[in-house]
Parts: structure tokens; C-alpha cells; sequence
């Protein structure tokens, strides 16, 4: 293709989905300024107003469902069941956040000092960049969109080239919805123009989701103005299994929490720890269950797992389990690229037993594929100076009967989320935010709504 655009792939079928131009250089004046002219406008309304364009937007996402859950699966490769649930969840996040909003954005007043008013507002802070990832091309993106506009801030989407046509979606549903032109609008960027528009004084703050390296960068660009950016970076998720644990249900959890969506998650499972206690059945059982998955045509209904989004994934997984293997790893299944029929850039679900941290790939960098490491564990004390030995800090759970060793354990993990006997899930009422190289910043519950707004103090003397 030209230039200046794009394709995407279909990475089973290799079809081209879709076809897109970049935004130009004498163009992001123009895209933003209508942006900003919409927000001004915006921010004169009613926390309720906002609030029902909001749900209209949900209402018009769930009768466009499946056109998206279908595009979403032709360009990035997920079994066509899980992009379904993804625009289920997106619902429900949305509709967390827009039932939080009207308290969350509400004045805080003082404590009362005679002849005096004083309270804190939560203004918008003008224009949102949001810079999201392909692997949950909906969740990733309405974790911001939605509780931006909901604060009064216009939005621009400036989606991962793999998912193009879901940064459309939001504009698309915007639109239906009743949105002002310009409110919620889809960009497409490279580096050097995403630049440009950071710099634009309109921009109030920046929202990127993918690699450290570009997280750095991003965070480069915003340095040279003053506003912020929250950045989720990613992770090496690890768990816990205790003693304690219900076996059959850890074991159910995390082979799930590993392999769902093809393990190309930031908070996917990618290293369990095992007591040596339960190791051995521990692995047994995860073995049988990985054993179960089945590749093959996303849009089947029983496909569980589809193929790598990127197409350099499975070289770099490829890469991983040849250093485990060869640095005494027992590689149990899988663990190479392959195609189903002759089609799709697949690569067959991995099951590492017998790992350590001397295997760097498997158990210390991402991975961001179908492939787990299990390692023996002595006691919780080395549960939680290997769950610490990661460059990241996105999430981190244990498996045990006993919440008092959760709380013990948890507080001493360094991680954005700590999980009890569950994984790989996002509580919209909780923070979502990481620590070390997994990012910084927060999106989510009400605590996601400070990045997007301004606080202005109010303190009025009411008697002279």
C-alpha cells in the first residue's frame, strides 16, 4: 500500500480486512481544534446529560454487536465467543462508570467555617488522547472513552493499526448516540503525527496502553508540556498456589488465566508457582486441561483458542521455549508455530514444567502468547521472592483456603492488583493501574475519573 496507510491482515484466513490512510501532518490542527470545540461545549452540561449520551452510546454498541464482535475477530484473531463477551464487558464497565459518575464529579465541600464557602470541583481537563492496544481492542478503549466524556473531555481514538475498525466503532456508536461532532472521534497516527498532536495545547492528557518502549516514549512527549499521561505497560503476571489450595479449581482457573484470548493479555497469567506439596498434580492436571484447547477458524463456535495477532509472535515464543529447553525446562506440550489446514500463523499452546529464572524468557520478560512456566516452590517465602523477581507489576494471585495467608502474601507483593483464588479479571470498581515497568496512573472505579479532570478550589468568604 501507499505510503501514508495501512492494511490489516486477517491472521487466520491472511485476507485483508481492511484498508486505512494516516492522518497528515496539515491535518492535526483541524482534527483537534474541532475536538476542542466540542469539548468546550461539552463541559457545560449536566453530569446527567453526559450520563444519558452515555448510555445511548451502550444501547447502540449492543445492536451493533455482533458486526463488531466479528470485526474484531477478523483483525486480531480471537474466537469469535470471546469477542462477544468482550462487548459485554465493555457494556458493563461503561455502565459502572456512568453510574458512578454523577458522585464521583460532584463538588466535595469542606467542613463548615463560618463567614466562609469552600469546596473542590472536578473540571475536564479539554481533550483526551487515547492510544490503545489491539489484544482487548473494546475494554482497553472504554476504560477511558467512556469515563472522559462522562468528565466532560472530548475524545480522540487513536486505535492500534491491528484494530483499526474498533477505533471506528467508538466513533461510529458515539455518533448514533447523539454525540456533538468531534466529541468521540477515531485517528489514525504514526509516531510523528501522534507527536504533533501531543503537543497541541488542546491536549489535557494522554492514555496509552502497549509496549515500555513506546509507554517511554509517550511519556517523553508529554514531558515537554505539563500534563500527564497514564500508561499500562503491560505485565508477567505471576500465581500463587498454596498448599492450601482447592487443586482442581486452581488448576481450571489458571490454565484459563494463562491461554484465553491466546495468552495475549497484560494480565494474563505467564508464571505459576506450585508447592511442592501439589506440584505433581498440579502439573498433571493443568496438562490435561491445556491439552483440551482447540485451534483453528475464530469464527467457529468451537474454537477455543485462535491465532497470534502479530506476525512475529511466534518466532519470538519459538524463542522462549528453545532457552527453557535447553536450560533443563520440560517443555510438555507444544511449543512451536503452526498453521491449522495450511492457514492461520498459530502456534500450539505451551506447557513448561520444571521452570526457573534462569530461563529469562519463559519467566522474567513477557511473552504474550499461549505459553506458561510452572516452578516448584519450597514455602510461601519463595512464592513471594520469585512472584517479585519481574521488571513488572500488573497483577499478581494465590490459590489458598486461607485469606489471612492472602492478606500476608498480597502485601507483600509488589503488583497493581493482588487476586485470592481467581485471575485475569478487571473489577470496574477497582483501580486498574500497575507499578515498576507494568506503568503508572489509574483507569477504573472512581479514583479512573482523577486523570481526566482538574481540580479547582473554591473559597469564597461570604462575610466581611
Amino acid at each position: 500500500m501507499a505510503q501514508h496507510g495501512f492494511r490489516i491482515d486477517d491472521p487466520y484466513s491472511g485476507e485483508i480486512v481492511a484498508e486505512r490512510g494516516f492522518l497528515g501532518a496539515g491535518e492535526v490542527e483541524g482534527v483537534v481544534a474541532r475536538a476542542a470545540r466540542a469539548q468546550r461545549a461539552w463541559a457545560r452540561t449536566p453530569v446527567q446529560e453526559r450520563a444519558a449520551l452515555c448510555e445511548r452510546f451502550c444501547q447502540a454498541l449492543e445492536e451493533d454487536g455482533e458486526r463488531v464482535a466479528t470485526e474484531i475477530t477478523r483483525q486480531m484473531g480471537k474466537p469469535l465467543a470471546q469477542a462477544r463477551g468482550e462487548v459485554k464487558t465493555a457494556l458493563a464497565r461503561a455502565r459502572h462508570m456512568i453510574s458512578i459518575a454523577p458522585e464521583a464529579l460532584a463538588d466535595e465541600p469542606l467542613p463548615a467555617v463560618p463567614g466562609f464557602t469552600r469546596f473542590v470541583r472536578h473540571e475536564p481537563v479539554g481533550v483526551v488522547l487515547d492510544i490503545s492496544a489491539w489484544n482487548y481492542p473494546l475494554l482497553i478503549s472504554v476504560n477511558v472513552v467512556v469515563p472522559a466524556v462522562l468528565a466532560g473531555d472530548a475524545v480522540l481514538v487513536k486505535h492500534a493499526q491491528r484494530t483499526a475498525l474498533c477505533g471506528e466503532a467508538f466513533e461510529r456508536t458515539f455518533a448514533r448516540a447523539g454525540a456533538p461532532e468531534g466529541l468521540v472521534s477515531a485517528v489514525q497516527a504514526d509516531h510523528a503525527v501522534c507527536a504533533q498532536i501531543i503537543a497541541r495545547p488542546e491536549i489535557g492528557f494522554v492514555s496509552f496502553t502497549g509496549s515500555v518502549r513506546g509507554g517511554r516514549e509517550i511519556y517523553r512527549e508529554v514531558s515537554k508540556r505539563f500534563i500527564d499521561a497514564g500508561l499500562e505497560l503491560g505485565g508477567k503476571d505471576p500465581a500463587y498456589v498454596a498448599p492450601d489450595a482447592d487443586l482442581d479449581h486452581a488448576v481450571a482457573n489458571l490454565v484459563d488465566g494463562a491461554f484465553y484470548n491466546a495468552g495475549q493479555s497484560c494480565c494474563g497469567i505467564e508464571r505459576i508457582y506450585v508447592h511442592r506439596s501439589l506440584y505433581d498434580r498440579f502439573v498433571e492436571g493443568a496438562l490435561a486441561e491445556v491439552r483440551k484447547l482447540r485451534m483453528g477458524n475464530p469464527l467457529q463456535p468451537s474454537i477455543t483458542l485462535g491465532p497470534m495477532a502479530q506476525p512475529g509472535a511466534p518466532e519470538k515464543l519459538e524463542a522462549q521455549v528453545e532457552e527453557a529447553r535447553a536450560k533443563g525446562g520440560r517443555v510438555l506440550c507444544g511449543g512451536k508455530a503452526v498453521s491449522v489446514g495450511g492457514k492461520g500463523r498459530f502456534f500450539d499452546p505451551c506447557l513448561i514444567a520444571d521452570a526457573t529464572h534462569q530461563m529469562h524468557g519463559l519467566m522474567v520478560e513477557e511473552s504474550f502468547g499461549p505459553i506458561v512456566g510452572v516452578a516448584k516452590v519450597a514455602d510461601d517465602d519463595e512464592a513471594v521472592r520469585l512472584m517479585n523477581d519481574s521488571p513488572y507489576g500488573l497483577t499478581a494471585a494465590i490459590w489458598t483456603r486461607d485469606q489471612e495467608r492472602a492478606f500476608r502474601i498480597g502485601a507483600q507483593i509488589e503488583t497493581g492488583t493482588f487476586f485470592m483464588n481467581r485471575c485475569d479479571y478487571l473489577d470496574p470498581a477497582l483501580p486498574w493501574t500497575g507499578v515498576k515497568d507494568s506503568g503508572k496512573g489509574n483507569s477504573l472505579s472512581r479514583y479512573g475519573f482523577l486523570s481526566l479532570t482538574r481540580r479547582k478550589s473554591f473559597h469564597l468568604r461570604t462575610q466581611t
